[in-house]
């Protein structure tokens, strides 16, 4: 089963359809995951976000596991590496540049760099 099959499988599963889960993984396209169909590979940072929204592992969106009750594992990101800024969401949206300064700023007690 590939990647695209999984997801499918799961969001009816789940209630929701493609264009669903691709909104609530904070996706800019609607029909972004239509294009695993077609061979796109989806990137590590979407893939997580998926996984979420339905509540499985990306383990098993790859296939690397049958079992879909595996949840998601919980990830430890450092807000202070900016190659993480990619993966870091919330309520399923990206968060802005801007507005993860501002969380850096009041995690280190309201002090700039």
């Amino acid at each position: 089963m590939t990647v695209f099959e999984r997801i499918k499988k799961i969001a009816r599963q789940r209630g929701l359809n493609l264009k669903e889960v691709a909104k609530k993984a904070g996706m800019k396209s609607e029909t972004a995951i239509y294009r695993y169909n077609q061979g796109v590979t989806p990137r590590k940072s979407t893939l997580i976000a998926i996984a979420e929204v339905l509540n499985v592992s990306v383990d098993y969106l790859l296939g690397k596991t049958n079992d879909p009750s595996t949840k998601s594992e919980k990830h430890t990101v450092d807000l202070a590496d900016d190659d993480n800024a990619d993966i870091l969401r919330f309520e399923g949206r990206p968060i802005p540049p801007d507005d993860l300064e501002v969380m850096k700023r009041f995690l280190r007690g309201g002090k700039g760099e």
